[in-house]
């Protein structure tokens, strides 16, 4: 038994509608990651410097060393450019997520005391500005309870919303274990929110950016200019609005940084994108929180049963009918390589599908011989699966004419003397002239040709029988 817990489907080519207040066809989050005084630093019992997310060019950590450049320029952060956003923001009158580092936190009051009063969400960005990359899981669920207890100690109220950024692969099921926070948002999978199961808990995901942040001003590719943040700014704007006007809104998140985009010539290419942003109808600022609850309220979560979490028994009994009394092939199945992909009809149709086409000739005749003839003795005498009870009845073949009955017979015997087994088609995509039609046509092909077509139709009834339980 194989399992790929990664998600490649999402909400595939139907996305739920957002519905977002008053009919929004975007929603913008503004997050403002603060760091400053939470980075790596020989002050804060580190044993580097910081070597991240600075206008350094290239730089490194320095073993052992305090970096006073680097130091600097997060300090920047802290007394420049966090007021300067405050006033940009303030003035506007447009809500704010912050990331905050605890650590970061308890060494700036006047800073916390700012974002409480301008009535901005103050989420937990970890309890220090530095990798969990290589932490062990004890260790990593340790500072998420130290950062949660440090944030509560220092705000005066617990954090609803979790973003660490320098993630492990245990971040998000240690952060949703605690059952403390509204959203977390350590991935970056999708444009709008969902949701994922952790144990018992059902956990609300608001994915991150990592492409519309002015992180890119200090990595590569990145932005030199402002007006480079602007354009793509727009750009994503343009493109997501469209969408939400034909009916499918979205999240755009903005990621920022005080020591980034709290530099003036950076500035001025944010203030463009929100004098742009503003000049539309329907675009709903928003916090994280806001839009987490909203979610809630319009999509709550409902758990149901996922083939790929199955044990063999429960999978077996669940789909074994799917092919024709071919419970082998729901079997062979279960031991492949499953995950979410495989827990709607198309996911689990094609895995069965993959062990039907690869199965021996004789074992693929079996179960072609395993269906019965259509408006035959087995229905006449009731003896019919309930699957194709209901799919001989939706086309009405449970109430034929006695010239009807009879017709069907003679094709039904002519086929399988010709061909060895019996006429297969999916019923449900047609009615009872196209299958008769069809019947016709087919009974003078070559039996190979028929063997191809039938084992093809077999694949697409069990698409629709899967239709008919799974979403």
């Amino acid at each position: 038994m194989q399992r790929y817990p990664r998600n490649l489907t999402g909400y595939g080519g139907n996305p739920p509608n957002a519905a977002w207040p008053e009919g929004a066809r975007i929603a913008i989050s503004l997050v403002l990651n603060y760091e400053e005084g939470g980075e790596n630093c020989l002050l804060h019992g580190d044993a580097a410097s910081e070597g991240f997310l600075s206008d350094i060019p290239g730089a490194q950590p320095w073993p052992g060393m305090r970096h006073w450049n680097m130091e600097s320029i997060y300090d920047y952060g802290a007394r420049a450019g966090f007021w300067r956003l405050h006033r940009l923001f303030t003035q506007r009158r447009l809500p704010l997520t912050i990331y905050a580092v605890a650590a970061a936190l308890a060494r700036s009051p006047e800073q916390v005391a700012a974002m409480k009063a301008a009535d901005w969400e103050i989420a937990s960005h970890g309890l220090k500005w530095v990798e969990h990359r290589d932490m062990p899981e004890d260790e990593e669920r340790a500072a998420i309870a130290e950062a949660i207890r440090l944030h509560t100690e220092v705000v005066g109220n617990p954090p609803r919303g979790w973003y660490t950024g320098r993630c492990s692969v245990n971040t998000v099921r240690l952060a949703a274990e605690t059952g403390q926070f509204e959203w977390i948002s350590d991935t970056y999978d999708d444009d709008l929110p969902h949701w994922m199961e952790f144990g018992s808990h059902d956990q609300l995901i608001l994915p991150y950016t990592l492409e519309a942040n002015d992180m890119r001003f200090a990595t590569a590719p990145g932005w030199v200019t402002g007006r480079d943040f602007e354009e793509y700014l727009k750009d994503a704007f343009d493109v997501l609005y469209a969408e939400g006007a034909a009916g499918q809104p979205k999240m755009l998140s903005i990621g920022l940084h005080c020591r980034l985009i709290g530099r003036p010539g950076k500035l001025a290419g944010l203030m463009r994108f929100l004098d742009h942003a503003q000049a539309h109808e329907g675009v709903w600022f928003a916090r994280r929180i806001d839009i987490a609850q909203h979610w809630a309220a319009t999509h709550p979560h409902q758990r149901r049963a996922r083939p790929s979490t199955m044990d063999r028994a429960t999978f077996v009994t669940k789909f074994g009918s799917i092919y024709e009394h071919s419970p082998w092939v729901a079997e062979a199945a279960h031991a492949l390589e499953l995950g979410p992909a495989h827990d709607s009809a198309i996911g689990l149709a094609n895995a069965l599908a993959r062990v039907f086409r690869t199965a021996p000739h004789d074992q693929r005749l079996a179960v072609l011989r395993a269906h019965p003839d259509l408006a035959g003795k087995l229905a006449a005498a009731k003896r019919l699966t309930a699957e194709s009870t209901s799919e001989q009845a939706s086309a009405g073949l449970d109430a034929l004419t006695d010239d009807e009955r009879a017709c069907f017979q003679r094709l039904n015997t002519g086929y399988v003397e010709k061909h060895g087994f019996p006429f297969i088609i999916a019923v449900r995509d047609n009615t009872k002239a196209s299958i008769l039609q069809a019947f016709q046509d087919r009974l003078d092909n070559d039996s190979a040709t028929e063997f191809t077509t039938a084992c093809a139709q077999v694949e697409r009834i069990a698409e629709l029988r899967l239709r008919e339980i799974l979403p």
